[in-house]
């Protein structure tokens, strides 16, 4: 069964003024096995952020229905969203969402002390994620006192602490320099390798071509997939470059 589900999603604004309605999402549909590095591609407004909002859990859809595990969205109550969000989810941002009051230590702990846990399993599950993404050394620093790569590095730990079903990745590398976003994009190979869900929406044609899957959104819909399969990231930076171009141009990528 596919972890994660998207059927029929449809979302639909009105504005503020005159009534006008703009469709961001029109008519999405698509499955993410369990262990799949899946990108979501597009040009500005053709729903990416939206579509990752509702993936979240942070907006609902006009209509349609995405299912996590087989559990559906719409049934869980506003009351209960943001437990369930800290219980199956992880999340990466572009800006970090870092608190500058807290450690790294402390900003990681975040979702675990919300949800109530003790002290002693935060530290035993901090333990081997800090070796994993080498960041044991700056567990006392505080966000300031890093570089980006390090807050990013803190940022990924955060989302992996909880043990979600699903790392939902915003831009992952978009506020990092070249040498950095070489770094998390090895990262984000590892933790998929060790079994780890991932969903990213990115502008990068290069943190895309390390992703197992893209999906190209045009129009608030999936216009079309590439799949890496046994290619190099290389050669998957030049397919996702000449569909980008084709669907700016309007034309029909090959499949």
């Amino acid at each position: 069964m596919s972890l994660l589900e998207v059927q029929h999603l449809q979302k639909i604004y009105t504005t503020r003024f005159g009534g006008a309605q703009v469709t961001a999402l029109a008519d999405v549909n698509f499955s993410v096995e369990p262990g799949e590095y899946v990108a979501i591609m597009g040009e500005s407004g053709s729903g990416k952020t939206t579509l990752l909002n509702i993936l979240a859990a942070l907006d609902r859809p006009t209509a349609g229905e995405v299912f996590l595990d087989g559990k559906a969205l719409s049934d869980i109550r506003e009351r209960d969203l943001a437990a369930f969000r800290r219980s199956h989810l992880g999340f990466v941002f572009q800006d970090f969402n870092l608190l500058d009051t807290f450690s790294l230590q402390d900003n990681i702990f975040l979702p675990l002390v919300l949800a109530g846990r003790d002290y002693r399993e935060m530290h035993r599950k901090l333990a081997p994620i800090a070796r994993q993404l080498g960041i044991e050394q700056l567990l006392t620093k505080y966000p300031y006192e890093v570089s980006g790569g390090q807050k990013q590095r803190a940022a990924v730990a955060r989302a992996l602490i909880t043990d979600p079903q699903l790392v939902l990745a915003d831009e992952p590398t978009g506020a990092l320099d070249s040498r950095a976003s070489d770094n998390l994009l090895e990262l984000f190979g590892e933790i998929n390798e060790s079994g780890q869900t991932i969903v990213m929406v990115t502008h990068s044609v290069k943190a895309a071509s390390h992703a197992g899957r893209v999906l190209f959104l045009r129009d608030g819909q999936v216009y079309h997939q590439l799949y890496r399969g046994a290619q190099t990231a290389e050669a998957q930076f030049a397919k996702i470059s000449d569909t980008l171009t084709v669907l700016t141009q309007g034309g029909e990528p090959r499949a």
